[in-house]
């Protein structure tokens, strides 16, 4: 890297720049990089920053810029391999952000005697094989549980050198008495056996299901023809195994042996890029990435770093990497296919659907989000305009509702997060208040709401709206104190004609304004519990109305006042008939009870 001193001008930096392919890294007054760039000429590339035709955050990039350094590289696809390592190693402020792989999960052969298969996070580099990283634990584990099943691998860390196992200086352990491992630490499994499990267990890992199926075939039709049944029968239910998990994989098409399949979704501010690699035709691996910009930039810039990126991170070695257009860089070690139609056409379109999905996904978290953010905002400007001391995350509204003084109920709305909860709502039948009195009637259903909310050690709410003025708020006041509520619920009214809303103990109301957002809070609460209590009430009457002269008999129950007006219809056909008819019905000494009754009437 060449090293530039903060007292050369940029203008003197400028002119030595090479014409030539490398990477730029910019710096700030403190000497901290704050972008790192590869060009196909160094010199004309970084000029382009100080034209003074550049806007927006690449100005504010400029404007910071205090020195710069540069690498020299043989090609473009070196250029690309290299920023990429650069901005992982110094996190850039205005570069596309990639993480290194350290918190993904892999998949580790260790290099040692009768190796073990284990997954990690960590990537030691002492001759051990990894295979991933794999962007799912419970994939790994999948994976893991699938090789024990099909191979019986120690999972001790014993070092089972031919030296210490001949020697004997190790026992069995309860995996072996479990059938989970054949003990090859006293000698009952030997080396070459189980290397070619291991051997099978890395053509798995590498998508090569196909092989390990056909070597299982050759397996279990030589044991068939040595006879060796039990063999052959073990060998066959690991087959069914394999078969089993290769039907899982999604089988694109026979065709194509390996390839890296890339699709970009472009929008203004990030990129999502799906990656499928395929193995023998199945899709064995698939990764999403989103890319925020930072200086606006161009999908033909951002795709070929995030396929060098990702083919790193991935250990592959494809030759071919199928895109929906062609990026402004080559990366080293494949070429780009676009294709038109046929089977890699259909690649694409499968991982053009698994980057859809994941934005589908990304809206829909950020709509979630957005529609806390706007709760979070509306509760707290009511705490505000209503002078609370806590967040009304839980809100209760009383009304009540009756006709002409009969059939009084009262309905209660519960209202979480300033959306309805319908499962809390409660009715109430008046049981104490004789005839229509709305104070009296507030009161009783208040006290009776809190007294069972206290009983069964329930959640008060932090507000209470009662609709009506001050006549039903105080009502409400009472019975919160004479349960010893009065300083742990907040509680107003709302008085219809004129919006107001009252304070117990306060004789002027505040005035909210018509437009905001906690008045419509505040009306949504009273309005829901007027249609509740309404709906309630309409039901209580109808009742009422098809109750039957029936009813009124002594004697005559539920059970009999059915069986006749399945029988006749109704009470008028029912005084038609004679004692035998109805008798025949119900008995004789129900049938002359309906008679007395009826007949006279």
């Amino acid at each position: 890297m060449q090293k530039r001193d903060f007292h050369t001008s940029l203008s003197d930096q400028l002119r030595d720049l090479p014409d030539t392919p490398g990477v730029y890294l910019f710096l700030d007054r403190e000497g901290k990089v704050i972008y790192v760039g590869k060009a196909k000429s160094l010199r004309k590339r970084v000029a382009s920053y100080f034209t003074g035709k550049v806007t927006g955050k690449t100005k504010v990039l400029v404007s910071r810029i205090a020195s710069l350094d540069h690498v020299v590289v043989e090609s473009e696809s070196d250029a690309l391999l290299l920023e990429n390592n650069l901005i992982k190693k110094y996190q850039p402020r205005y570069n596309i952000l990639l993480k290194d792989d350290k918190s993904y999960p892999w998949i580790c052969i260790k290099k040692e005697p009768f190796p073990r298969v284990f997954m990690t996070r960590n990537v030691i580099r002492d001759g051990s094989e990894y295979f991933g990283p794999y962007t799912s634990a419970r994939m790994v584990r999948t994976l893991l549980d699938l090789i024990r099943q099909l191979y019986t691998l120690r999972t001790c860390k014993l070092n089972l050198t031919k030296k210490n196992i001949e020697a004997g200086k190790f026992r069995v352990c309860l995996e072996y008495h479990l059938g989970k491992c054949k003990a090859p630490c006293i000698g009952k499994q030997t080396e070459e056996e189980y290397d070619r499990d291991i051997q099978n267990v890395r053509m798995i890992l590498k998508g090569n299901i196909r092989e390990v199926i056909k070597h299982l075939e050759g397996l279990m039709q030589e044991y068939a023809e040595g006879l060796a049944f039990e063999k052959a029968q073990v060998v066959k239910e690991k087959l069914e195994i394999l078969e089993k998990y290769r039907a899982r994989s999604v089988i694109v098409t026979p065709n194509i042996r390996e390839s890296d399949v890339f699709y970009m979704i472009d929008r203004v501010n990030f990129a999502i890029i799906n990656f499928l690699k395929i193995v023998n035709g199945a899709v064995v691996q698939s990764h999403t990435v989103e890319v925020k910009k930072v200086l606006g930039e161009k999908k033909e810039e951002i795709l070929p770093l995030i396929v060098s990126d990702i083919r790193q991170r991935f250990s592959s070695d494809t030759k071919e990497t199928i895109v929906p257009f062609r990026p402004d860089t080559e990366v080293s070690g494949t070429h780009w296919t676009v294709p038109v139609r046929g089977d890699k056409k259909k690649l694409l379109e499968l991982s053009e659907r698994n980057a859809k999905y994941y934005l589908l996904e990304k809206e829909k978290r950020e709509e979630r989000y957005r529609k806390k953010y706007s709760t979070e905002r509306k509760l707290e400007q009511l705490r505000k305009d209503l002078r609370l001391q806590e967040l009304p995350r839980h809100i209760e509204c009383f009304d009540n509702s009756n006709l002409q003084g009969t059939h009084p109920v009262a309905s209660c709305v519960v209202f979480r997060d300033a959306r309805p909860s319908k499962k809390d709502y409660r009715h109430f039948n008046i049981r104490t208040v004789e005839g229509p009195d709305d104070f009296a009637s507030m009161e009783e259903v208040v006290f009776r709401r809190y007294k069972r909310l206290l009983e069964e050690g329930e959640k008060l709410p932090q507000l209470v709206v009662i609709d009506g003025g001050k006549g039903q708020l105080s009502a409400a006041q009472k019975s919160l104190t004479k349960l010893g509520l009065q300083d742990r619920i907040a509680l107003i009214g709302i008085a219809k004609r004129l919006e107001e809303i009252y304070f117990p103990h306060d004789p002027v109301p505040l005035y909210l304004d018509k437009n905001s957002e906690s008045l419509k809070i505040i009306q949504y609460l009273r309005d829901e519990a007027h249609r509740f209590g309404i709906t309630f009430h309409r039901q209580i009457r109808s009742k009422d109305l098809l109750k039957s002269e029936l009813d009124e008999i002594p004697g005559i129950g539920e059970k009999t006042k059915n069986m006749l007006l399945d029988r006749f219809g109704s009470v008028a056909e029912i005084r038609k008939q004679s004692l035998e008819i109805l008798a025949d019905v119900i008995g004789k000494s129900k049938a002359e009870k309906i008679i007395s009754f009826l007949k006279p009437r």
